[in-house]
């Protein structure tokens, strides 16, 4: 069997091993007949939920495993993780970047956290420092420019300015000054 890399035609891998990563076995599908023959021998699938046991306490896999876990395991997971990220990673751009993203992962498991619990529950402060935090509120600063500006249009009308005016002062799209107008 031969594997192209679409990227570059030019390297050909001649025994690839192809990775398929499943939430629990039960999920895994099956392949058309036809390809079994070509899979199977490079196939290799892992399903998270029987990681559990694995003896393989790597870093990268429990990240992986965080993805799935339930909430209730993945707060100690987590915990366990950062530790384990400090302990391990002795480049700190790699260490920050590694604890980012478990901190993207939480952040995305439990929605209805605020930054405070979920710094707390991580015994962390870096949440301020990641990009998920920082793009967050570059959007909340951003809707709140925008809200504010909405609220000066009818005061803008009574002092006697047109939509037109309006929405050149504010930098707004004239429908949308128009809408609030109305």
């Amino acid at each position: 069997m031969l594997l192209l890399d679409l990227n570059n035609p030019k390297l050909i891998y001649r025994n690839p091993i192809l990775v398929v990563i499943y939430d629990k076995r039960s999920n895994e599908r099956s392949y058309p007949q036809r390809y079994r023959s070509l899979l199977e021998p490079h196939l290799r699938r892992f399903y998270l939920d029987e990681l559990d046991d694995a003896r393989d306490n790597s870093l990268g896999i429990g990240i992986v495993r965080l993805v799935v876990e339930s909430e209730n395991k993945a707060r100690e997971l987590a915990k366990n993780l950062i530790d384990k990220a400090k302990e391990e990673l002795i480049d700190t751009l790699i260490q920050r970047k590694v604890l980012e993203f478990i901190e993207t992962i939480i952040v995305y498991k439990f929605p209805n956290l605020s930054r405070k619990e979920i710094e707390t529950m991580l015994n962390l402060n870096l949440l301020k420092e990641t990009r998920v935090y920082q793009e967050a509120k570059e959007e909340g600063k951003e809707e709140g420019k925008l809200e504010t500006k909405l609220k000066m249009i009818p005061i803008l009308l009574e002092l006697g300015l047109s939509i037109q005016q309006i929405a050149e002062r504010l930098e707004l799209d004239v429908e949308e000054v128009r809408k609030v107008a109305e």
